[in-house]
């Protein structure tokens, strides 16, 4: 079964669907793609778990959605549907003292960081939160800007899981993402794949586990889909999973290089 940890499906709380039919649909598509189960996750800043009144005031905002979705899930029985959050790391030290900001109010946190970026010392709030005997899984790894795989490297040995986006295989987030998300499939960085489903269009997860499939991955996906999503909100640890052999000749520029000089031209193929 199909563990979709990372979507924006409660309706009217941030980017993600925009009204309880939005949800609906959402909902939908996703059972369309043979997802079983789906943990919602509103954006949700960082610096605001540090102050009591924002907090409870946001919290009580995700709350009235959460109702909602709930109510529409109903209308899915075979699909289990949580809730958590994709929390910012805008602050060093968040709190995750309260349920709600963790997977199905397990150890496990969704996090992200600021503006798109690889901040200064991007390792050290990961170690924090995983000093707090939480599991960090950092949110699509392979979009922010400056990443490398000796950074991604130091996050894991900080004690965080790496999310990607699955659709950033089929080349949704444009060519960077993809060339990145394939390198670190293929060195063995990933441990779980999503959607980042902003319930619009579709969420992919039939054609991005179709890609897997047709580079006789399948053994790796079902962990990166099904096995680890699923391990990560019964709070279990990940399996760690060895590298997946998807490059093509020519397809690929390793990462170190990828965000250091222009791109000449366009990915063919």
């Amino acid at each position: 079964m199909t563990t979709d940890l990372h979507n924006h499906v409660i309706p009217g709380v941030d980017d993600g669907a925009a009204d309880v039919h939005a949800s609906r649909e959402a909902l939908r598509a996703f059972v369309a793609d043979d997802v079983g189960q789906v943990i919602a996750t509103p954006h949700l800043m960082g610096s605001i778990t540090l102050e009591s009144a924002a907090l409870a005031l946001r919290l009580a905002e995700l709350d009235v959605g959460w109702e909602r979705l709930r109510v529409v899930a109903g209308e899915f029985p075979g699909l289990a549907v949580r809730r958590g959050c994709e929390v910012m790391l805008d602050v060093p030290e968040p709190s995750f003292e309260d349920e709600r900001l963790r997977l199905g109010g397990g150890v496990t946190v969704l996090v992200e960081f600021p503006f798109m970026m690889v901040p200064p010392q991007a390792a050290r709030p990961l170690a924090v939160i995983a000093g707090q005997g939480l599991r960090p899984l950092l949110a699509h790894a392979e979009r922010y800007a400056g990443v490398t795989v000796e950074g991604v490297e130091e996050w894991r040995q900080a004690g965080a899981g790496i999310q990607v986006n699955g659709p950033s295989l089929l080349g949704k987030h444009g060519d960077g993402p993809r060339r990145v998300a394939l390198e670190l499939l293929e060195r063995g960085l990933v441990d779980c794949l999503s959607s980042d489903y902003h319930a619009r269009s579709r969420p992919l997860v039939a054609e991005y586990r179709a890609y897997l499939l047709e580079h006789g991955a399948e053994e790796q996906a079902g962990l990166l889909m099904d096995v680890n999503p699923a391990r990560a909100v019964a709070g279990e640890r990940m399996i760690p999973i060895g590298p997946v052999r998807l490059r093509r000749p020519g397809l690929l520029s390793s990462i170190s290089s990828l965000w250091r000089r222009p791109r000449r031209r366009r990915e063919r193929g």
